[in-house]
């Protein structure tokens, strides 16, 4: 859940946890990146993912109509199939495969866009120690 409301821009970035509570990071929009992202900071790590990728996981979530396991790797690390995770890096994904821009450091999807549907009001996300998973509002 997030720390503080903001308006998820650079310069009023949203505060969030990731869903086992154990690691803070910061998040925002930035609609004017080509193309268009979703910025996480990481301590000094930077990760971006499509802008999109907020509404296309939420559509997949709602099409899906269940809890779907967040799944979380590394770029390189295998994933668990059905996963969002899995499905975040997929050539059957609206984008047609990595939602991550950054090469080296296109993974941990499933880690870090949850947090921000929950935010967004979009979808319910489990905050267990370890096999966590999230659903469509």
């Amino acid at each position: 859940m997030a720390k503080k409301q903001s308006k998820g821009t650079a310069k009023d970035p949203w505060t969030l946890k990731t869903p086992p509570g154990k690691s803070e990071y910061q998040a925002w929009r930035e609609e004017d990146a080509d193309p268009p992202a979703l910025v996480v900071q990481v301590g000094k790590t930077q990760l971006r993912y499509h802008l999109r990728c907020i509404e296309d996981l939420h559509a997949m979530l709602k099409a899906n109509g269940d809890w779907v396991a967040l799944g979380n790797a590394d770029e390189g690390k295998p994933v668990v199939e059905g996963t969002v995770e899995a499905w975040g890096r997929s050539d059957d994904n609206p984008v047609g495969g990595w939602y991550g821009l950054k090469k080296g450091l296109r993974g941990r999807f499933g880690n870090y866009v949850p947090p921000v549907l929950e935010l967004l009001g979009l979808a319910e996300v489990e905050h267990n120690a370890r096999n966590n998973r999230m659903r469509a509002k």
